[in-house]
């Protein structure tokens, strides 16, 4: 390692010739390594001797650089192993904090990345690599079917591990279900007003027209839902019943048969996108438990353990079962074989609970916390996101300029509008900062932005 040819060293080449003393150059050209991302947060660092080396200085001048750079947070040191390029939250990347992104919180007395490491090293130990970085059956191993079940248990009830299959995160399950309802019968989705935008952007993709029914306070209206079927006689009906995305609305038991009855009278099929019920201790039941004959089952692994797991189950009604599986293989020929041998591990071994276990216990911190400074808020105890009404005159595009002069990322409700008639607010995400203390700096500076008295049809 005595060249800038060393992919370690190549970042040197960036220090001008003349200017700032040495170490300050040093310094500066690492961060615009960091910066570019030439560097990343894990990459190792050339000794301090290599580097003085190679510049042609003397080693304390390096030493005070590579000093100036911890002290930046740009680099860290492990003991008997080197240094490295910090890994760095979201808020220090973007210079903001994220209240839009819908994450789980890193879990409570856990290491997400300690798991993750025992889990690959026990799946590669215990197979044959050659197999399993070979093809996969579409849909998930019989094993990972029945760590699929047993995951759904809790709001599915017993399932049999046939009918799972398990897909490349929601989105992808997601599409399956559209593209088999419109292969099958063709026609409109039904939608709330405010509703997840990856659905729309879904539907259109497979000629769906999308059809926005009026929702109150305990969700999706039955008796509208039934005016729209007899009216339009449309094929299928989204749903996200436990803690709606964005209004963080659950639907209580008696609506959910309510529903479920409106759709076998009208004859619909039911999308039913599941991926917060986990996070509730006792969650109810799914409404594929009221209508098993009409419902599209999907649950994904993002909103309670990882979206970095990029895995999803899905469960189809058994009359288009073998229709969703090869419209699944079509977009996705086979779930990652490492991430659904891992998640499959974790299930089957007690790890996937213990971490949620830790998920559900920072979620409910944080949305206390949420509670405290933000009252008018709504959102379940377990939740990790709240919705937030606002004034019809507090303008979408003045909200997002003013929450990024104060340092936030916010969503606002036009993000997840299906049609011109839905309520104004923001959809706060509670799991995105790295701590409960960034969060709560976040959420004290949402509540002085809401504070301020806005003028008509702009945020003051």
């Amino acid at each position: 390692m005595d060249s800038l040819t060393h992919p370690s060293a190549r970042w040197l080449a960036r220090l001008p010739a003349a200017g700032p003393p040495m170490y300050v150059r040093v310094v500066e050209g690492l961060e615009a390594a960091i910066r570019d991302g030439e560097l990343q947060g894990g990459d190792q660092l050339p000794p301090q001797r290599t580097v003085a080396q190679i510049l042609g200085v003397d080693l304390t001048t390096v030493t005070r650089a590579y000093a100036a750079a911890r002290a930046r947070g740009l680099i860290e040191g492990a003991v008997g192993r080197g240094t490295f390029v910090r890994a760095r939250a979201a808020e220090d990347e973007a210079g903001l904090v994220d209240l839009g992104m819908n994450l789980p919180p890193p879990p409570q007395g856990l290491s997400l990345g300690v798991l993750l490491k025992e889990a690959v090293a026990a799946v590669v130990d215990r197979t044959d690599v050659a197999t399993l970085m070979s093809y996969h059956p579409g849909g998930g191993s019989l094993g990972q079917r029945t760590s699929a079940a047993a995951w759904l248990a809790p709001s599915l009830g017993q399932v049999a591990p046939t009918r799972m299959l398990v897909t490349p995160g929601a989105q992808t399950g997601l599409a399956a279900i559209l593209a088999t309802i419109a292969g099958a019968t063709g026609g409109a989705l039904v939608t709330e007003p405010l509703v997840y935008p990856g659905v729309l952007t879904a539907a259109r993709q497979f000629g769906l027209a999308v059809r926005v029914c009026p929702s109150d306070a305990g969700g999706l209206d039955p008796d509208a839902l039934a005016r729209l079927c007899a009216a339009e006689r449309p094929a299928a009906l989204y749903l996200t019943p436990t803690t709606n995305n964005p209004t963080a609305v659950t639907l209580d038991l008696a609506r959910r048969q309510a529903l479920a009855k409106v759709a076998r009278a009208g004859g619909l099929w039911i999308v039913e996108d599941d991926p917060y019920a986990r996070l509730f201790d006792a969650p109810l039941p799914a409404i594929a438990t009221l209508a098993p004959e009409r419902t599209f089952h999907l649950a994904t692994l993002s909103k309670c353990l990882s979206p970095g797991l990029r895995t999803a189950f899905l469960v189809p009604p058994e009359a288009l079962a073998e229709r969703t599986a090869e419209a699944l293989r079509t977009l996705a020929l086979m779930p990652s074989p490492i991430m659904s041998a891992v998640v499959s591990t974790w299930i089957r071994e007690g790890a996937a609970e213990r971490l949620l276990a830790g998920v559900r216990k920072e979620a409910r911190l944080r949305r206390a916390i949420a509670a405290e400074i933000l009252p008018a808020a709504r959102g379940a105890p377990e939740g990790i996101h709240v919705w937030l009404d606002l004034p019809p005159e507090w303008r979408a595009d003045r909200v997002h300029r003013v929450a990024q002069e104060k340092g936030l990322a916010l969503v606002t409700a036009d993000a997840f509008a299906a049609g011109p008639d839905h309520a104004n607010g923001l959809r706060i995400s509670l799991g995105g900062p790295g701590t409960q203390g960034v969060l709560r700096g976040a959420l004290e500076s949402v509540a002085r932005l809401l504070s301020a008295a806005p003028a008509p049809k702009a945020v003051v």
